[in-house]
């Protein structure tokens, strides 16, 4: 796997701002934000797409999504977010390291998101 931009966030060698930072991974605010709240949950385990994930990263897939619930309530959007996650470049994927997009505080047709499908 080449090596990304958020790989270099990771480990500290590009400069960013983490609102989360734990042994397992690091979240940023989106420099492209697409609503009030777009945050990236970046885990340190450099995993290309959600496909190329194996059974043993279950833990770290599960830690992701619940950091990501943290900084939802910690912003006062708990009851009304979105997770998102791009599986390759035709899911709209540009970064091929794995991240959470959790996504709030507009709706979702606001943030040019499609609802739920019902």
């Amino acid at each position: 796997m080449a090596d990304t931009i958020f790989g270099k966030i990771t480990r500290g060698e590009v400069p960013a701002t983490f609102v989360y930072e734990d042994d397992q991974c690091v979240a940023i605010n989106d420099i492209n934000p697409q609503a009030p709240t777009h945050i990236l949950v970046i885990p340190r385990k450099p995993i290309p797409r959600l496909v190329d994930a194996s059974a043993d990263d279950q833990a770290l897939l599960g830690h992701l999504l619940l950091v990501a619930r943290e900084l939802a309530e910690q912003r006062g959007v708990g009851d009304g977010f979105r997770i998102v996650i791009n599986n390759g470049e035709g899911g709209g994927q540009t970064v091929f390291h794995l991240h959470v997009h959790l996504l709030a505080g507009a709706p979702m047709a606001e943030a040019g998101l499609a609802p739920d499908m019902q």
